[in-house]
């Protein structure tokens, strides 16, 4: 199966995460990128490779989760939500974070609860 970089995912998340802030605080947030780079990779453009792994440590998500034509089974449950709480819009970043931290932990609760049956 092909598979392609869903920049328009992409761009959408970074516009999301980066809310009111400028494109020069969020580059020196990330480090090594640059504003112009972030702006161009908003407007859809296709990342370096460096760059793009930057992002996905910076937005927290896997870098398959911008990947059409892989299957979504690929992705676990608690990577979906997690990566739609920091692209929606309507929640600011600090609430995203928090959130994902929730369920990052409960998840790790479930999981400890299932090693401890066993």
């Amino acid at each position: 199966m092909s598979s392609t970089l869903d920049t328009f995912k992409l761009a959408n998340m970074l516009k999301a995460k980066r809310g009111n802030k400028g494109l020069r605080a969020i580059a020196e947030e990330i480090g090594g990128v640059s504003a112009s780079t972030l702006s161009r990779i908003e407007q859809g453009n296709v990342p370096d490779i460096d760059t793009f792994l930057l992002l996905c440590k910076w937005l927290d998500v896997p870098a398959n989760f911008f990947t059409k034509g892989v299957n979504e089974e690929t992705q676990t449950t608690q990577q979906k939500i997690i990566a739609h709480l920091r692209a929606d819009r309507t929640l600011p970043p600090d609430t995203a974070s928090a959130l994902a931290q929730m369920i990052t932990l409960a998840y790790e609760s479930v999981t400890n609860a299932s090693r401890k049956k066993k």
